[in-house]
């Protein structure tokens, strides 16, 4: 008899149901479980319009990279459309051992001119770049083609499509806010209270017949908050450890916090070899030095917490969780705070911690990822964009360039020293918003900051959740050291492009100790010195 932790197997990376095929028995009993999982995502929306379409000679490349779910949504499709148009699941092998993976492109395009059969390619980016770069020369249409698409994203040409993966992104910033339809679409399908749901049925009966960790943590996955808690940690592990979400890493995460040794609190918090999984471990709210949390962890040492914690434990045990489990700790419920903290539960004791967990860095990235993905010259959008730049941007710009010199005024900026004498120019840092407007930039790993430097505008700043975080800091006195070096580097580019304008200034300063002499070229041989006493 089929088993909740059976059903819970098709989320497994390892298990046969992880990457489908033509050859998958649709009749099976764990394909039903698995079926009922199906989400039409926006890219499937897309490619069903796009391969409704396609005519004799043309070829559609569904590209990404791997686990993202090209297999799962090729194979879908190849039922309805096998009689006439050819497919080719996965470009990245070869089927025969003497030939490579581009000895199978070449004659897979081959076979395709001569059929004049329209064709579908399922293939990853990396081998994309391969082919263009090392396939045969009578393939040099297709092999430009892709040049076009990987160099300028250009997806619709004469007879070569291509839809990319990363073109749909699993999270959406609105605002000052988030959300992943696709995620939280996949959780609710999972926990969802319905007698049509095979695994929710299959937790019924077996939270009745015995207690277990597996159902614990299938009821805490049902809270909503907690998904969005999980959502939130997935956004961040993408945001701040540049993490990308792919399908089949998504489903093997979730099938590690449910099947996983400990309680779900624990398990999302314990580094395994799932891709998600050694991200989000290392936001481990247990890291936090907090009073509050402090004071539990030596209440817990102490044996001293208060009658309000038995209530809530008691609670707890209702649903499974078992608070005095030797697996259980008391980091353990440091973590089911946080995994709890918007989520109404027992007498809320959890609640007394949920300002510990306040992180305002993801919200205001948001808010200001939105504000230049949208940003068209409006009025009320451009004064709070002026007030970020001044306040952020320009000010951490400033304080960074100037950091070896700090008595310098917002508009002087270090250049360099010699002999105990400071080298400075004076220089007018704006921002062009005009470009700010022009630029569609939709991917949510950093938004382009256009800054101009005298009437030079500088090459746009890629801003990540990383860099910005910095910035704030720097702007609040901070100063970077050698753990910040891959953050730091886009800084040091921004100020080797203001010293080249500053190269150009007709007006030096030089400084040291309370004096400060002006330094200006008139013209070609005449230079006029003036001291400026400080």
């Amino acid at each position: 008899m089929l088993g909740l932790r059976d059903a819970l197997s098709v989320l497994d990376k390892s298990s046969p149901y992880a990457v489908s095929t033509e050859s998958d028995l649709t009749n099976s009993e764990l394909n039903e479980v698995k079926n009922h999982l199906y989400i039409e995502t926006e890219i499937e929306k897309a490619f069903a319009d796009k391969i409704s379409q396609l005519e004799n000679d043309e070829i559609l490349f569904l590209c990404g990279s791997s686990g993202d779910g090209k297999s799962e949504l090729l194979t879908r499709y190849y039922e309805k459309y096998r009689e006439r148009i050819d497919f080719h699941l996965d470009a990245t092998h070869s089927f025969e051992p003497q030939s490579t993976a581009i000895d199978t492109l070449n004659n897979l395009f081959l076979a395709q001119k001569e059929s004049n059969r329209p064709l579908v390619v399922g293939i990853n980016i990396g081998m994309l770049g391969n082919f263009a770069e090392e396939g045969a020369s009578n393939h040099d249409d297709i092999k430009e083609a892709i040049k076009i698409f990987l160099n300028k994203k250009i997806t619709d040409q004469t007879c070569h499509y291509f839809m990319d993966f990363e073109a749909f992104p699993k999270f959406d910033l609105i605002s000052d806010s988030h959300t992943s339809k696709f995620i939280q679409q996949l959780l609710s399908k999972l926990t969802e209270q319905s007698d049509n749901n095979p695994f929710y049925v299959l937790y019924k009966r077996e939270s009745v017949i015995k207690e277990n960790i597996l159902c614990a943590n299938y009821q805490l996955l049902s809270m909503v908050q907690v998904q969005n808690m999980i959502i939130d940690l997935l956004l961040k592990s993408r945001l701040v450890k540049d993490q990308f979400i792919t399908a089949r890493a998504l489903l093997d995460f979730v099938h590690y916090l449910l099947t996983g040794p400990r309680y779900l609190f624990d398990n999302l918090f314990h580094e395994n070899d799932n891709e998600l999984g050694s991200k989000v471990f290392m936001f481990d709210p247990c890291s936090f030095r907090k009073k509050n949390l402090d004071l539990f962890i030596l209440q817990w040492n102490l044996e001293l917490l208060p009658a309000d914690f038995y209530k809530y434990s008691k609670d707890l045990e209702e649903i499974g969780i078992k608070c005095k489990d030797e697996i259980v700790d008391q980091y353990s419920f440091v973590r089911l705070f946080y995994v709890m903290k918007n989520q109404e539960f027992s007498n809320n004791y959890h609640f007394n911690y949920k300002s510990d967990f306040e992180d305002c860095l993801i919200d205001e990235y948001a808010k200001i990822w939105c504000l230049h993905s949208r940003f068209d010259g409006d009025k009320d959008e451009k004064s709070e964009l002026k007030e970020f730049y001044k306040s952020t941007v320009l000010a951490a710009i400033n304080k960074y360039a100037n950091r070896n010199s700090s008595n310098l005024s917002k508009d002087e900026f270090f250049v360099s020293s010699h002999n105990g004498w400071d080298l400075t120019v004076e220089l007018e840092l704006s921002v062009n918003y005009k470009k700010i407007s022009d630029s569609h930039n939709q991917k949510i790993g950093s938004f382009l900051a256009y800054i101009k430097v005298e009437d030079k505008t500088l090459s746009p700043i890629p801003i990540s959740i990383n860099l910005l975080n910095l910035m704030y800091r720097i702007v609040h006195g901070y100063r970077p050291n050698k753990h910040d070096k891959n953050t730091v580097v886009l800084l040091d580019d921004i100020v080797d492009q203001i010293k080249e304008v500053a190269n150009t200034s007709n007006t030096l300063y030089l400084h040291t100790g309370s004096s400060k002499i002006k330094i200006k070229e008139i013209d070609f041989d005449d230079i006029e010195v003036s001291g400026v006493s400080e």
